[in-house]
């Protein structure tokens, strides 16, 4: 599962469901730095941690978690961007690239959607941003790139602007598909995968 240029500098905790798979909870526990998303925040707190900056215009923040940690809340109002996007740009501006989210999946479908597909803008802004879920990754990409993986394991490609799809390593021909599920259920054939494209896309590999 490559793709990543260097180690996490940094985790985005999203407001959606808390995570309980292994590699999401592993990432928070070791995170060297930690950003909430508004109500995300509160969840994080009742477990017993204390992020590094919460973010959002604290709507759905705990009355007394927004007393208690106001000195950490960053009111950010603007309406033409959600919470996640906010956090990664606010790491941007610290200079901190490599980023995973995590909480950003469950409750409300169309939520998720957007969380899933501004993991491509916040590639085109310069991050070098995972998502990972209870039951596997997302990794936006642009262009060809090779991941490890175990023989039979799950991949799904979705297609935003790529052309000249081919995949090397897949059980199933790739093409360039112009429907999220077309790409979905694909399985690694050996120990690594190879996906040749012109343009941008997203992996989900599934744990």
């Amino acid at each position: 599962m490559e793709k990543n240029n260097g180690k996490i500098e940094a985790v985005v905790l999203a407001n959606g469901d808390y995570p309980t798979a292994v590699l999401p909870l592993q990432c928070l526990t070791d995170a060297p730095y930690v950003v909430c998303c508004d109500g995300g925040a509160d969840e994080y707190i009742r477990r017993g941690h204390v992020p590094d900056v919460i973010i959002g215009d604290g709507d759905s923040l705990s009355k007394e978690n927004r007393t208690k940690y106001g000195h950490i809340l960053h009111r950010l109002s603007d309406q033409e961007t959600n919470d996640q996007t906010k956090a990664v740009n606010y790491l941007l501006e610290q200079g901190k690239r490599h980023i995973a989210i995590v909480g950003a999946t469950g409750k409300r479908e169309d939520h998720t959607l957007g969380n899933i597909s501004l993991l491509i803008d916040y590639m085109r802004a310069g991050a070098d941003v995972r998502t990972y879920t209870d039951y596997g990754v997302f990794i936006p990409c642009r262009g060809t790139h090779t991941f490890t993986c175990r023989p039979g394991q799950q991949v799904s490609i979705i297609n935003f602007t790529a052309h000249g799809l081919h995949g090397h390593g897949l059980t199933y021909p790739l093409s360039d598909f112009t429907n999220w599920w077309q790409g979905t259920l694909n399985e690694c054939t050996g120990t690594e995968f190879t996906i040749e494209a012109e343009g941008e896309y997203l992996i989900f590999i599934n744990y």
